[in-house]
């Protein structure tokens, strides 16, 4: 599933992963549609994740993976934060933004 309405709670978990750059092409994973839902739960202090990779295969996945996890925590002290990595739906270059189009093309 791909999350498609984002609160504003969940859009500001957005911002924050949109400084996170695939090292590969220098666009964020946000705009390269890598991330597929976002959960923020004020109650229970828990952010959840679900992103996917460009490839199964990609040389940097555990960076991207790791650098989501730590800027998520330093951004939101106090909730824990969880990453899952979903293969499903499979990740196309339609799922990237007309911004992120832009970037790739500059």
């Amino acid at each position: 599933m791909i999350q498609t309405e984002f609160s504003a709670e969940e859009q500001k978990v957005l911002d924050v992963l949109k400084q996170v750059p695939d090292p590969e092409v220098e666009v964020n994973i946000v705009d390269l549609g890598l991330i597929y839902v976002v959960t923020k739960n004020d109650d229970a202090k828990t952010i959840e994740v679900d992103m996917t990779l460009s490839t199964p295969g990609c040389p940097v996945g555990d960076a991207i993976m790791q650098h989501v996890q730590t800027i998520l925590e330093v951004n939101f002290p106090g909730y824990e934060v969880k990453v899952n990595l979903v293969w499903e739906p499979q990740w196309t270059s339609d799922l990237i933004s007309e911004e992120g189009r832009a970037q790739l093309n500059q």
